[in-house]
């Protein structure tokens, strides 16, 4: 696929649609990814501007690209997006994503990192990675949540340490942390202020903690992939669904359900239940 640099008519757009994002009150993870999502367009759909790309081209475009079916979901909803606000705004006179297919979810297919990939991982990992794989995998966050804890974000309760984590959609929630992460957490925030701060100031951006997790974890596996461990454990000890959705943050059990592997001795057990 022929790479093609990114206008200054695709990069204007862009800044804009990422204002009105960050006006309309979406969180910086998701801004992050929609605005990613049309940079790859740009630099190869082969349309000069936003307002050139036909509905011909972007198909065939869409069409070449091998992405999973979630990828694929994520990218037109993206694109949907930006033509939406593109036409309102009349950077745009046609709407080309109306010839894009629907794409259905796939089925829920959890994938949690196995307990021996996660602790090889883990002492692969240097420091830093080191807590951000225990975040994902022992208190299911995000790498976006991961990303902006900071000093006031960890307080002492009656019942031990818990952490203020920042969700998605502005849905702040709070989770426990064992003493033994949570010293981990306080050890690296130390007397500053975030837990991951950038050379830059501020603190590390999301991609750059996904980065840092995928060195230490093996080929195929991501963090995301921890927070599936860590459902699936939370579900596995408690057997309740409404649990686990409060401690991953999600707004409908139904997502919830896609996070959480069913182990073969279980599935043998509600069979051997129901033998006479």
């Amino acid at each position: 696929m022929k790479r093609y640099p990114i206008t200054a008519a695709w990069a204007e757009a862009i800044e804009e649609w990422e204002r009105a994002l960050r006006a309309a009150g979406r969180s910086a993870q998701t801004i992050e990814t929609r605005t990613e999502h049309l940079r790859r367009c740009a630099r190869q759909a082969g349309a000069t501007a936003p307002g050139t790309l036909s509905s011909a081209r972007l198909v065939r475009w869409a069409g070449s690209r091998t992405w999973a079916r979630e990828s694929r979901r994520s990218m037109y909803a993206s694109l949907r997006g930006f033509y939406r606000w593109a036409v309102e705004t009349g950077r745009s006179v046609d709407d080309p994503t109306e010839a894009l297919p629907s794409v259905t979810a796939g089925p829920a297919v959890p994938r949690p990192v196995s307990e021996g990939d996660y602790r090889r991982a883990l002492a692969a990992a240097d420091p830093r990675g080191r807590v951000i794989l225990r975040l994902a995998a022992e208190a299911g966050l995000r790498r976006a949540e991961i990303a902006q804890i900071g000093r006031r974000d960890l307080v002492a309760d009656l019942g031990g340490w818990t952490l203020m984590v920042h969700g998605k959609g502005g849905r702040d929630r709070l989770v426990p942390l064992t003493d033994s992460l949570a010293r981990e957490v306080r050890a690296r925030i130390g007397a500053g202020t975030w837990l991951l701060p950038s050379p830059r100031g501020g603190h590390l951006t999301p991609r750059h903690v996904g980065k840092i997790a995928s060195r230490a974890l093996p080929g195929g596996a991501t963090l995301h992939m921890l927070r599936h461990r860590f459902a699936t454990v939370v579900h596995t000890a408690t057997h309740d669904l409404i649990t686990t959705q409060r401690l991953l943050g999600h707004a409908s059990v139904a997502t919830t359900q896609r996070y959480v592997a069913v182990k073969d001795d279980a599935l043998r057990a509600g069979v051997g239940a129901a033998a006479i």
